[in-house]
């Protein structure tokens, strides 16, 4: 991080996350507690079926914990009702998935300004903010393109611009730089860094060393729990 920051974006108390039951039963997550300031770019890796991506899924709210709490922004995700809970998704979580999820039906500026517009933005301020964001991910040429005629590598692009788009406070990315060249991905992940270099919190998921090298703060799972985690040098963006 540029310098000390105390506002807590996300924090994550006693956390666990069962599925199934009985002798099927399987713990995902295990009494996870971990902290993420504004400013701070976090990186979470652990192999295979650690808890990576379940972890990143009670942090925006897309699943709800079996114990502890989950708090963005200082609000327990836990107590929100359905319809809360995706304002406080919508508004305050950028999430970038790895599968993209974009709608097929709209074209990329349309996929990006949706949740602007449902926030009740008008359609001509979230076209322009849709087609900053795409700028900024240096492909503003996609603007009008459906997702069939994109690439994977495209079509990642435009979902991480989703995840930009506004003003929200947490980015959570899973693998966000998988389906993209060495050149392009280094490009997004200082992207990633910038928008936290401005106030944001990010979550990032990665297998790559290189990758979680761009972090503040990288913590490693394994078997559902935080075994170990490390502050390290951060990599300064080109400007």
């Amino acid at each position: 991080m540029s310098g000390p920051n105390t506002q807590v974006v996300l924090r994550l108390e006693g956390v666990g996350r069962m599925h199934g039951s009985g002798a099927a039963e399987v713990s995902a997550l295990h009494e996870v507690d971990l902290t993420v300031h504004a400013g701070e770019f976090l990186a979470v890796m652990g192999p295979s079926g650690s808890g990576k991506s379940t972890l990143l899924a009670l942090a925006g709210g897309l699943d709800r914990p079996t114990a502890g709490r989950v708090l963005v922004e200082g609000v327990p995700l836990d107590g929100l009702s359905r319809r809360r809970l995706a304002d406080v998704r919508r508004r305050s979580v950028g999430y970038v998935f790895q599968d993209y999820n974009l709608i097929p039906a709209l074209t990329a500026a349309e996929n990006i300004a949706l949740p602007r517009e449902l926030d009740g933005a008008s359609t001509r301020t979230a076209r322009q903010e849709a087609l900053a964001a795409l700028a900024e991910l240096g492909i503003g040429e996609l603007a009008d393109r459906f997702p069939d005629g994109m690439s994977g590598g495209q079509q990642q692009r435009v979902a991480i611009a989703r995840a930009l788009i506004g003003e929200r406070r947490l980015v959570l990315a899973d693998e966000p730089t998988g389906a993209l060249d060495s050149a392009t991905g280094e490009a997004v992940l200082g992207v990633l860094r910038a928008r936290c270099d401005t106030g944001a919190a990010a979550v990032m998921v990665t297998h790559d060393p290189a990758h979680a090298a761009w972090a503040d703060r990288v913590v490693f799972l394994r078997d559902g729990r935080i075994t170990d985690q490390s502050v390290q040098q951060r990599i300064e963006v080109a400007r």
